[in-house]
């Protein structure tokens, strides 16, 4: 007789989801939306949290670039770099010319897709470690930046650019949210699909993918390609209600790795889940407007920051090593069988990850 495998029920597999390190991160954003709340009652208001998402959206974009090049086993440390560097782009190259709009936005994608491949290809081909390797693209198009504008605001982009991170749809909903529930919705439905599953096993295991037949090469530098198209995007909002001066985008690669982490994912590649790096970057938002509230310094934000990487980094290990540890009853039984049989053979292993994206 044949035993049939009973499926867990998605009440079930919702709850087990909250329970890894890339689930809880929706259990924090709710306490500290409540707390918030508590701390200031205005905030409930719908106009207020739409306001606050339109300001987070696109720190949240960052992080979800940075997902892709953190799942890989890698690290971009240029974001804030190529946010600046297009920012700088925007207020420069499309000015007070709206015939300028299209060629800016299309110039500005192509540098965020030179950076990625460059990053990407330095990493994988060169090996060279992709933490010295984007630290060095941040130096070096923080150096182009202040060559061009000399270190202050040079430049200012026609108002219906400027939209695009400012404006409303029907006066109701700003452009950024809807941005980021696009690229959202983009990034999920990415790692629901093959490229998703194989850039999970590159970071796990990428001496098994490289075995399996597996391109690394290709996949980890469309990962870095992505993390610039993202930090892109995130320029693109910038520019709408920042302005455009060479500071903007300045430490936006380490805001977007502690969302990343925030959000359950392991630094050492192979495990997390895309949206809640989103998550991540709107708890860390909240995170730091509770401590407004609270009368807390802007200045201890870093520290803050530091703090919830080393927590995050050393309490999602753990709790995703204990995730892949056998159960007891399937240790036991295994330890009771005297006469296992034995595997099979195969002459390439599989492609396969522990835990990947929900």
């Amino acid at each position: 007789m044949t035993a049939v495998a009973v499926q867990p029920s998605l009440g079930r597999r919702f709850v087990a989801g909250l329970g890894t390190p890339s689930g809880a991160v929706f259990l924090l954003l709710v306490a500290l939306l409540v707390a918030v709340v508590v701390a200031n009652p205005n905030f409930a208001d719908p106009n207020q949290l739409v306001r606050f998402l339109a300001r987070t959206a696109p720190i949240a974009i960052a992080a979800i670039g940075q997902f892709f090049v953190i799942v890989s086993g890698e690290f971009d440390l240029s974001m804030g770099a190529v946010i600046a560097t297009q920012v700088v782009i925007a207020g420069n190259v499309i000015g007070q010319d709206e015939a300028m709009i299209l060629p800016g936005i299309a110039l500005m994608l192509l540098v965020g897709v030179v950076v990625g491949v460059v990053n990407g290809l330095l990493t994988t081909v060169a090996k060279v470690p992709s933490f010295i390797v984007t630290l060095g693209m941040m130096l070096a198009l923080y150096g182009f930046v202040r060559f061009l504008t000399g270190g202050a605001a040079t430049g200012n982009p026609v108002d219906s650019f400027r939209e695009i991170g400012r404006g409303l749809l029907l006066d109701t909903i700003p452009y950024p949210v809807i941005m980021l529930i696009v690229v959202g919705a983009a990034a999920w439905a990415l790692m629901r699909a093959p490229y998703g599953q194989t850039l999970l096993a590159v970071g796990d295991n990428p001496v098994t993918a490289r075995l399996s037949g597996t391109r690394t090469v290709v996949v980890k530098t469309s990962a870095f390609v992505l993390s610039a198209l993202a930090a892109t995007v995130a320029g693109i909002l910038l520019v709408g209600y920042a302005g455009v001066h060479p500071s903007i985008g300045q430490g936006y690669e380490f805001q977007a790795i502690t969302a990343v982490v925030l959000g359950g994912a392991v630094l050492g590649g192979g495990r997390g889940w895309v949206l809640s790096a989103a998550a991540g970057a709107i708890s860390l938002e909240l995170l730091f407007t509770l401590l407004n509230i609270a009368g807390i310094d802007a200045t201890w934000r870093p520290t803050v920051q530091g703090a919830i990487i080393i927590a995050a980094v050393a309490l999602g290990g753990v709790a995703w090593r204990a995730a892949r540890k056998p159960s007891a009853p399937a240790a036991a039984a295994r330890a009771e069988d005297p006469d296992p049989a034995p595997p099979s053979k195969t002459t390439t292993p599989p492609i396969t990850t522990t835990t990947g994206e929900q």
